[in-house]
């Protein structure tokens, strides 16, 4: 009953009746904590430097992410159920993968609610945080199912194809590796640096055809730089047409 009431308020009277009636729009819900929903728009370059002040939504990531990638395996079992261990896990992997995750930011508009908690400019990397730490945020409030009732109707079902996802190979450095061994070519990845990035290590990498650096990528992960630049390398190729690939910062 408290909930209930506290979902009326927001809706109606609260300073936050506006970012109520969004949130609304965006999850299908009134939020009773408006707090929390908060904390999943506020990034940590915005945030306290205080280590006792939460102030961010990388708690809220944390969760979603785990929330998420449960509910995914769960809704690719159920949708696939002849299909083997390792087709769910790359279909689960393409689902909830970084850059997925900011695509489907970027469709749900997020930017939007990003760009006035935040005073800095935004990544795309930001979206997908954000996709998780929404996840996180109606975690907390309406548990798991209602969690999975929001995955699956307004996020996976909006801006997810995954009939599309069935057929497409994102393994660009599998791709890459096949394409060189035809062609008689070698291919390598090289180190160029680790370095600090918002207080996380971030590798950037080059990949070498035939000895030549053709791309180079940046990512918090090592395997994942290298898929990126696999994927730019393939442009530059010619095997890839530029103007499908999306630029990601």
């Amino acid at each position: 009953m408290l909930r209930l009431v506290l979902r009326f308020y927001n809706f109606h009277f609260s300073k936050d009746k506006e970012f109520a009636r969004r949130l609304r729009q965006l999850i299908g819900f009134t939020p009773s904590n408006m707090g929390i929903f908060r904390l999943a728009f506020s990034h940590k370059s915005t945030s306290s430097e205080k280590a006792y002040a939460i102030q961010n939504n990388e708690r809220l990531e944390y969760l979603g992410d785990a929330v998420l990638g449960t509910i995914v395996a769960e809704y690719l079992f159920k949708k696939y159920p002849n299909s083997n261990e390792g087709f769910l896990t790359k279909m689960r992997s393409k689902i909830v993968k970084r850059k997925s995750l900011n695509k489907i930011g970027d469709k749900m508009g997020l930017d939007m609610l990003l760009s006035e908690y935040n005073q800095t400019r935004l990544s795309r990397s930001m979206l997908g945080n954000a996709v998780e730490a929404l996840v996180g945020a109606v975690y907390l409030e309406k548990g798991y199912a209602g969690t999975k009732n929001f995955v699956v109707n307004k996020v996976l079902r909006n801006y997810v194809d995954v009939h599309e996802l069935e057929s497409f190979d994102d393994n660009y450095k599998s791709q890459l590796l096949e394409w060189c061994q035809k062609n008689g070519q070698t291919v390598s990845y090289k180190l160029l640096a680790r370095y600090k990035f918002e207080k996380r290590d971030r590798f950037k990498v080059a990949v070498m055809v035939n000895g030549k650096k053709l791309a180079t990528a940046d990512d918090f992960n090592k395997k994942s730089a290298e898929q990126t630049a696999s994927e730019k390398a393939m442009v530059v190729l010619g095997i890839l047409d530029p103007e499908e690939e999306e630029e990601e910062d």
